[in-house]
């Protein structure tokens, strides 16, 4: 019996004939999991610098490896190296590179170390590679989104309820709630990439390795905060890819939010906005049409992040302990996830710094929403009417300017008397629409003071922000 070709393999030696062509392409996982060639070399040339230090192997293998691997490292960035699909995937494909180059020695790189192990470290350096371009791009978002504020704190447009017209806001305070969402964006990613930051190697297969591994060394040479504490749980843990695409989720349903409001604004209806045309796109038989497309696609992609995160967690689901094949379904749905949540935050950026604000329209929104309602209920109570009858007052006062085809506004003295006496010549002033919004100056509120406060800031924040990514990004591996 012919058994080289089993043989050939890794696993090889206790079977006796190949697997077929296609268990092959079936169960090789390289044509995607290629991308993790960075994290893969990485790894394993702290591995190796930790087993010739450790006397494991002698430390002119050790040499011989590690250079061998920075040589393969430096062909895959140049587009030199053409992975092989029989090698299975982005671990067995380096192995193989390295034992054609170097011979004997690279045999000895897996010492202390399977497969397990090493996806779950390639992993988890991966996830804290994308947390900070993915934070980096929340970053330039936020910031566009202060500076922006910052020209529009007295761009007066409806706050809406229901989609309905209800209170007078401003631009700003508008996008301000926005930057308040991606912030916890960003501390969510931030707290995700923590728990990330746990170094598996020597789990193992599922219960260590008999060899005196120095652990601690390896998280260092990899910048890792600390070990993972349990090898049962180290290799069969995806608790922080199922964290990462979840932030993610999140990132995109607030895109999606923002963009949906941007769609809105876009429309003939109301005229808010009007979307750049290097951000649009017309109609192959409507010669009018302007579409927000990119939004549009910004916001059909938040499903398809969705059915990422779903895709992890359905496979991780009904998982006994340790590592199971399943959990190489990770990584696609992981990698579709970064790479659209990476081109919807660049693309919104581009398209809202872009962006034509139409105020004209915004304000006479205001005009015809009865949005000063509030306040003119809030002008009885404070002269003694119980809210609760205030209420009531202004809400027939309403009815009476829909029958006559009328804004609050444009009522004569008289006609607001004729609802209670208690009305003055100053109610005129009291639903002023930007008396009505810098009266709200409770912290939080869309009041011209208060919105500047929380612009400076905001601006301090992301100077610190900003401090932190470049601190990090001066530490990253090589």
């Amino acid at each position: 019996m012919d058994n080289h070709q089993a043989h050939s393999k890794p696993w090889g030696g206790r079977f006796t004939k190949p697997p077929s062509s296609q268990t092959d392409s079936f169960h090789s996982s390289i044509s995607f999991d290629c991308r993790l060639f960075e994290q893969d070399i990485a790894g394993s040339i702290a591995h190796a610098q930790m087993l010739g230090q450790a006397d494991i192997i002698p430390e002119f293998e050790a040499k011989s490896i590690i250079d061998g691997l920075k040589d393969i490292r430096q062909d895959v960035r140049n587009g030199e190296v053409t992975f092989d699909i029989a090698a299975e995937d982005i671990h067995m494909n380096i192995e193989k590179l390295l034992i054609e180059r170097i011979g004997e020695a690279g045999k000895k790189l897996h010492t202390g170390r399977s497969r397990n192990d090493q996806v779950a470290l390639d992993m988890r350096m991966y996830v804290r590679v994308e947390i900070d371009n993915v934070n980096s791009l929340i970053t330039d978002l936020l910031t566009l989104l202060n500076t922006t504020a910052k020209r529009h704190t007295e761009t007066v447009l409806p706050g809406y309820t229901h989609l309905q017209r209800a209170q007078p806001i401003t631009f700003a305070f508008h996008l301000l709630a926005y930057y308040e969402m991606f912030k916890r964006d960003l501390e969510r990613l931030t707290d995700c990439c923590a728990r990330a930051d746990f170094m598996p190697l020597g789990s193992g297969a599922l219960a260590g390795t008999t060899y005196p591994l120095d652990r601690a060394a390896v998280a260092s040479l990899l910048e890792f905060d600390s070990i993972t504490t349990n090898a049962l749980d180290a290799v069969s843990d995806r608790d922080f890819v199922i964290e990462f695409l979840s932030a993610l989720a999140i990132i995109m349903m607030h895109l999606s939010r923002f963009c949906e409001e941007i769609i809105l604004w876009s429309s003939h209806e109301f005229k808010f906005v009007e979307l750049d045309d290097a951000y649009a796109t017309g109609s192959s038989i409507m010669p009018q049409k302007k579409n927000p497309d990119m939004a549009e696609l910004i916001r059909g992609k938040c499903g398809r992040v969705y059915g990422d995160l779903f895709t992890i967690l359905t496979v991780m689901k009904g998982l006994p302990l340790a590592y199971n094949k399943d959990m190489q379904e990770d990584k696609e749905a992981c990698f579709d996830a970064v790479d659209a949540v990476k081109s919807c935050l660049s693309v919104f950026c581009g398209m809202l710094s872009t962006i034509k604000i139409n105020k004209a329209s915004m304000r006479k929104a205001c005009d015809m929403g009865f949005v000063t309602a509030t306040d003119a209920a809030d002008y009885l109570a404070k002269k003694g009417v119980p809210f609760r009858e205030a209420h009531e007052i202004i809400g027939k006062l309403v009815l009476h300017c829909i029958s006559h085809d009328k804004s609050l506004d444009e009522l004569s003295l008289q006609e607001w008397r004729e609802f209670s006496p208690v009305f003055e010549a100053d109610i005129f002033d009291a639903i002023d629409l930007q008396t009505c919004v810098s009266a709200r100056k409770l912290t939080g509120g869309p009041a011209r003071t208060t919105v500047e406060q929380a612009i400076a800031a905001n601006e301090k924040s992301l100077t610190h922000i900003k401090k932190r990514s470049h601190a990090r990004a001066a530490g990253c591996i090589d």
